[in-house]
């Protein structure tokens, strides 16, 4: 996978994921995908929907997750 995406749950991340941070790993994930690191000007709409589409459940999966020890880590949507 991506090496460049880093992992964004406790212990790894001091604190909660920003958005900016989701965003950066769902922007590098669908640029691995799709072998584009910018797409022309017609694929525009849809890489830029996979990216929020990938942000989202990266932020919802984050909000799911209970980490050992009994602390959830809750994100905001």
């Amino acid at each position: 996978m991506c090496r460049s995406i880093k992992t964004l749950r406790p212990p790894a991340l001091a604190e909660e994921a920003t958005e900016d941070e989701m965003r950066a790993a769902a922007l590098q994930y669908v640029r691995k995908v799709s072998g584009f690191r910018a797409p022309a000007a017609h694929n525009q709409e849809v890489f830029e929907q996979a990216v929020e589409a990938v942000a989202e459940a990266t932020a919802e999966l984050l909000a799911g997750l209970e980490i050992r020890g009994g602390a959830a880590a809750r994100r905001a949507s």
